[in-house]
């Protein structure tokens, strides 16, 4: 066969594998290797160690997969639409589109191990990623053409939007490369405006430390004080960069199943807090929530009913401020707290006012 006989083959078998993009670049080096270097020095990973640990894989496929001559970047959309109107309501918390459904990891790599098997046929040797890898897959996704780095930092294409997996093969079959696509961001600012603390500190520079993503996420302690309120009532992510970006217009529905919202979203906020750590491992067992575990979750539900709680989620947090886990009990107290400073100045601000709200007129667990 032809190279371009055998590209028409490989792009045509992830489509019916259901990726809807499939583009090819080298195995080089990825173009932004010393910016993250960089970043990396300036400690804006945080407390991410492992992408220091593996920071020099990242920069050279080679080290990943010896003798690789080519990387195979799929996407797969995930947009489900707009969000039931009944999961915006008072009293609940909002979770990042993409763990609405089942873990994108569990759904791409399985038709991405069928998709290596096909290369295996044609006489390559691979290794396959999720979102699990050392490398950097948003550079090597824009030198393939799968999206323009946008000035979030998330890939882009005029018809995917932002809404979109990523997944890598790395083959040692030289296959022929697609054409990176232009950058369309022109002028616009709106994903770095959009970011509620800031985190966008520049066009393409974000510091994770600040990102929400990164607070209910990759950080596994408490979260800063000053950085509790900014949360709002987000308990799993943030997508406010992508829901800003003006191209998510020409996002069309996924045809995944699979990422459609599951029984967890759209649970009162206080629900979630009478999960034991085997009813949360049922209720998200299929979800990418449950990579943060009870403690980490249950700390992200404690900030959101501080921020927007009112006083009938404080028996709630009562009983989480008792909570066996530290970091839960920690953030319960300082929820308990916000409400019932909220419930002071209220009756203080409201007509006829008599004397100043006592916390001991409620019963709440010590502070």
């Amino acid at each position: 066969m032809t190279a371009e006989a055998i590209k028409r083959r490989i792009v045509a078998y992830a489509g019916t594998l259901g990726f809807d993009s499939c583009k090819i670049t080298r195995a080089t080096p990825p173009p932004h290797a010393e910016e993250f270097r960089g970043w990396l020095r300036d400690g804006a990973a945080g407390e991410m160690e492992w992408m220091e640990r593996g920071a020099e894989k990242r920069c050279d496929p080679q080290q990943v997969l010896p003798g690789a001559r080519s990387i195979i970047v799929a996407a797969l959309n995930y947009w489900q639409g707009e969000e039931p109107a009944s999961h915006l309501t008072a009293g609940r918390g909002r979770i990042a589109r993409y763990a609405w459904g089942d873990d994108y990891h569990d759904v791409m790599l399985a038709r991405l191990e069928r998709l290596s098997a096909f290369l295996t046929e044609l006489g390559g040797t691979q290794k396959t990623y999720v979102d699990t890898g050392p490398i950097l897959e948003r550079d090597h996704g824009a030198e393939a053409g799968v999206g323009w780095h946008g000035k979030s930092t998330m890939l882009i294409d005029p018809k995917l939007g932002t809404w979109f997996f990523l997944g890598e093969i790395l083959t040692t079959l030289d296959l022929l490369p697609d054409d990176p696509q232009p950058s369309r961001c022109g002028s616009c600012q709106r994903c770095i405006t959009a970011c509620p603390t800031g985190a966008i500190a520049e066009p393409h520079r974000l510091d994770a430390r600040r990102c929400i993503s990164y607070l209910t996420i990759e950080l596994k302690g408490s979260i800063p004080l000053k950085l509790r309120p900014l949360i709002g009532d987000r308990i799993y992510g943030c997508d406010d960069c992508l829901e800003a970006c003006p191209w998510n217009r020409f996002a069309a529905t996924s045809r995944e199943a699979a990422f459609a919202a599951g029984p967890a979203l759209g649970m009162q906020l206080r629900e979630y807090l009478a999960l034991d750590d085997a009813g949360f491992r049922n209720l998200f067992r299929h979800s990418p929530i449950k990579r943060i575990k009870r403690r980490g979750f249950l700390r992200n539900v404690c900030v959101a009913l501080g921020n927007v709680g009112d006083e009938g989620d404080l028996p709630a947090l009562e009983r989480a401020a008792t909570d066996s886990e530290p970091l839960i009990a920690e953030h319960a107290n300082w929820a308990i707290q916000e409400i019932l400073a909220r419930l002071s100045l209220g009756r203080n601000n409201s007509p006829g006012a008599g004397k100043q709200l006592n916390p001991s007129d409620l019963v709440v667990a010590s502070i």
